[in-house]
């Protein structure tokens, strides 16, 4: 009997699995997707024909295809075991698709009337992944036609806003359906802040000894707006018989919270680990695909009742009978699916699991919230303690509590808090005042959102999904419409702008109602009781229409009145608000005629000086700041060659732009070097400059190749190079490193990854001359192009691969 074919995205996962299946099975990875929507958007989707997406297989995706085909052909059945998920769903049917097409041929002619069927697991252990082998189903298409209309309804709105976005604002920028909401969200918080304006208040403070010898320390019950009335309190109050006015006991109970799901996952590890949502994520994904974890993105925190029982005999074993409360949690929101379970260890017993720091601190966190949402309520005693003076002024009060049962914090201790146990006191007990004092203190904007807060926005309102808050995160950050002050997310000016236009001419589209209403009917879609192409249409048509009536706006050059005392610094007229490449400026209202300009907080800007010349050219050179921060400029002189002034060094930008003719700014022949970070722009001096523009530096030729060996500052920081080969530079720098020092340094082996081991140098590449080296992995041999790895294919001899044929997949 021959093997079965089971097909999973992770190749962590295929291992994993491998072990469960005793050889009964070939388990293969199609390591995430195989087939896409293409970059250029005019061929991703046929509108016209009824929003059909056009897929394509990308070039690294070849090979593992090709696996998965031979290992098709040899299985009796096969078995799609992608995430439980509608990309999960969407990836199963891409590959079922791709195994599909060649069985028309009498090569594949057998593999056409082979079963191929969809299970589904929700952790990766040996139990549930039998279990799921022994109940196939067919591919779910509503799950699958959920997922693309998704991805479609992403494609469109993204490049059609994007695309205007470029011709009205500034080329570059871009939106997105779920993205720009969550940038609104950032701007309107933003200038709630800028709106503020503050108050003064006073907060009074004293402190009290009782007839025990216990202290108490207390605060006014009111807040004083006034300097007179705050002092007015202190004098009195310090003159003034002091007694207990009341006091109350109360005794609650806190319950525990319900295990995680995705989202609550990733804000608690924020605020406890500090971890960001996609580090939570990459840290929960290995989790699982190990077996230590159930699945992380759900959005349900029911429980299966095995599971339950398991962590009821943990708790009970731990912590004692008393401890143990189960409980059965239900998902509040429509959208949930209950079949889903929440996340939570697979094996309660096991304390810790990861193979990474970040992994331990996760399941540790996991394991704790899973097992403490079935342990008793803590009970508490809150005490609160109000004290009079025999004049007209305010109570103070002191508020306590004391753990009498810790329940679930005796294993969630960080959830614990601090217990502030108050003297035994009795109404009318009189009170010795030993300070009393206040503190002026002035109201605060609203805080600015971090990303735990931030996706519990997104989910109280509705926008995205558990699964897409991490890639939210990342996209706002990486297209520099947010930057991370900590955990703090700050909007840019460039941020800013783009939110602000957007809720102007597209109210409707980031808005938190139309992109909740998006989600619901993606969420019909994939129950079933909506259609693809009627929901897709009815979406495109007036966004269209929008579309096409704002292509007339002009651009957007100005961004709003400057306010009047920041008048132009050379006219003294009126100013704007503009959008640059460097962010928000002020600029004159009567540019170009007038160049008067200031920076966003209205610091005059004037126009470059140069440092001093280069003593061998003559050029000038400058300080500039650009969009990748402060760099130093040297510009070639009139008529330099590509070669430049100084030997066959290339001038950063002497080429012309391709197409020759084409608009755009002139490109200015210069060189350009990036200041080392933490360099004080204001105290770089020429010599300064002179030593940042000696890079990179020819230090000799390599005895053994003839080439030249250069020092220069990468990416990466500081190197040394020759031939395509390079080695970094750990101590010293390269301004003085001398060539024996770099020789010394190429003649080092390269540091592999873990894992990853050097097989042979297979020669020189026929075109561009680098050495073309040969890995292996665990996943197999494979070559380098830039930091990708291009594995090769089973059937290729590497003992006799040749540079040339190497060449070949590295096209």
């Amino acid at each position: 009997m021959g093997k079965r074919l089971l097909i999973v995205e992770s190749p962590t996962k295929a291992r994993t699995i491998g072990h469960y299946l005793e050889g009964n099975y070939e388990v293969v990875a199609s390591v995430g997707h195989i087939r896409d929507l293409p970059k250029s958007n005019k061929d991703a989707v046929d509108i016209e024909g009824g929003f059909v997406p056009r897929y394509v297989v990308s070039a690294e995706k070849r090979e593992v295809i090709e696996r998965i085909r031979r290992a098709a052909e040899k299985a009796e059945g096969i078995y799609l075991a992608t995430d439980p998920d509608r990309e999960g769903e969407a990836i199963a049917w891409h590959i079922a698709q791709i195994l599909k097409e060649d069985s028309g041929s009498t090569k594949h002619a057998a593999r056409s009337t082979k079963p191929i069927k969809r299970v589904v697991y929700y952790e990766v252990t040996k139990e549930a992944v039998n279990e799921a082998l022994a109940h196939p189903r067919d591919i779910d298409q509503n799950l699958r036609k959920a997922q693309e209309a998704r991805r479609v309804l992403d494609r469109i709105v993204g490049y059609d806003l994007s695309g205007l976005i470029w011709k009205k604002v500034r080329y570059g920028l871009s939106a997105g359906r779920v993205q720009s909401p969550a940038l609104r969200i950032l701007a309107e918080r933003e200038r709630e802040i800028k709106a503020f304006i503050p108050e003064t208040y006073f907060v009074l403070s004293a402190l009290f000894s009782t007839k025990n010898g216990g202290k108490l320390a207390t605060t006014c019950t009111e807040e004083p707006r006034t300097k007179e009335e705050a002092d007015r309190i202190v004098q009195e109050g310090r003159t003034a018989s002091w007694s207990v006015a009341d006091t109350k006991e109360k005794a609650e109970e806190r319950n525990p919270r319900p295990p995680f799901t995705t989202s609550t996952l990733q804000q608690t590890a924020s605020t406890r680990l500090g971890f960001a949502p996609s580090r939570t994520m990459r840290a929960a994904q290995k989790l699982y695909e190990a077996g230590h974890i159930t699945y992380m993105r759900t959005d349900s925190v029911n429980l299966a009742q095995d599971a339950v029982a398991r962590m009821a005999g943990v708790i009970e074993k731990q912590f004692g009978k008393e401890y143990l409360h189960v409980r059965a949690y239900k998902t509040t929101s429509k959208n949930a699916q209950e079949a889903h379970e929440a996340i939570r260890p697979t094996d309660p017993d096991k304390s810790s699991a990861g193979a990474t720091p970040d992994e331990v601190a996760l399941y540790k966190l996991i394991r704790a919230r899973a097992l403490a949402s079935q342990m008793s309520a803590a009970r508490l005693l809150r005490t609160t303690v109000a004290a009079k003076a025999n004049v007209d002024i305010p109570l103070f009060t002191a508020s306590g509590a004391r753990t009498l049962f810790p329940g679930w914090l005796a294993l969630d201790t960080a959830a614990k808090g601090e217990d502030v146990e108050l003297p035994k006191l009795s109404v009318g007990e009189s009170l010795d005042l030993l300070s009393l004092s206040g503190q002026e203190k002035q109201t605060e904007p609203p805080n600015r959102y971090t990303e735990a807060g931030l996706i519990r926005e997104l989910e109280k309102r509705g926008i995205g999904r558990p699964s897409t808050y991490a890639s939210i995160m990342k996209t706002i950050v990486d297209r520099g419409y947010v930057e991370k002050n900590g955990r703090t997310l700050v909007p840019t000016a460039t941020g800013m702008v783009v939110s602000g236009w957007l809720e102007e001419h597209f109210p409707t589209y980031v808005s938190d109602t139309f992109t909740a209403e998006m989600e619901e009917e993606l969420d019909e879609i994939a129950r079933g009781e909506r259609g693809y192409t009627e929901t897709l249409a009815a979406f495109y048509a007036p966004f269209e229409k929008a579309i096409r009536a704002k292509d007339k706006l002009p651009k957007a050059t100005s961004l709003g009145d400057v306010p009047p005392e920041f008048p132009c610094p050379v006219c003294g007229g009126p100013m704007e608000y503009k959008l640059g490449r460097g962010g928000v400026f002020m600029s004159c209202k009567k540019y170009p005629k007038c160049l008067g300009a200031r920076t966003e907080n209205g610091a005059e800007l004037k126009g470059d000086e140069p440092l001093g010349n280069d003593p061998k050219t003559g050029a000038p050179i400058y300080v500039k700041t650009g969009r990748f921060g402060p760099y130093v400029e040297m510009l070639w002189p009139s008529g330099a060659s590509a070669e430049g002034a100084q030997g066959n060094e290339q001038p950063h930008s002497a080429k012309a732009p391709r197409g020759g003719g084409k608009r755009g700014r002139p490109r200015i022949a210069a060189k350009r070097v990036s200041l080392p970070p933490g360099t004080d722009v204001a105290q770089v001096s020429l010599a300064d400059a002179l030593k940042y523009l000696s890079l990179p530096r020819e230090l000799g030729i390599h005895p053994s190749t003839g080439k030249p060996v250069t020092a220069s500052v990468g990416r990466f920081g500081p190197y040394v190079g020759s031939d395509g080969e390079f080695r970094s530079i750990k101590i010293g720098d390269p301004y003085t490193i001398s060539l024996d020092e770099a020789l010394t340094l190429l003649a080092q082996p390269k540091r592999q990854s873990r894992g990853v081991a050097i097989v042979r140098e297979l020669g020189k590449h026929p075109k561009s001359g680098k050495t073309v080296t040969l890995y292996k992995s665990k996943q197999g041999y494979f070559l380098k192009k830039g930091l990708r790895r291009i594995y090769l294919p089973e059937s290729v001899p590497v003992d006799s691969l040749t540079s040339a044929e190497a060449a070949e997949y590295l096209k």
